[in-house]
């Protein structure tokens, strides 16, 4: 997600090519969607990216704090499916 932002600023700028990719992803965001190179490594929702980024934020928040914490006492079961 990192890369694809800095190239998609690059390409704002005038510095790289706007590549097909990175032109859809710039329409996307226009259109509050979520664009097909983060479903493909986030999760599948019908989210506008508004809601959709918050929501991956915490399911990465929940993930981590179980890795470096140990198991938690309640779980948040819709973090391990699809919205």
């Amino acid at each position: 997600m990192n890369h694809s932002l800095v190239q998609l600023d690059k390409a704002v700028q005038g510095t790289v090519v706007m590549s097909a990719p990175l032109e859809d992803m710039a329409a996307k965001f226009n259109d509050d969607r979520v664009p097909p190179m983060w479903e493909n490594v986030g999760y599948p929702s019908l989210k506008p990216l508004s809601t959709w980024m918050p929501d991956l934020i915490l399911r990465v928040e929940f993930m981590s704090d179980w890795l470096y914490n140990g198991a938690p006492k309640s779980y948040w079961l819709s973090a391990f499916f699809f919205p």
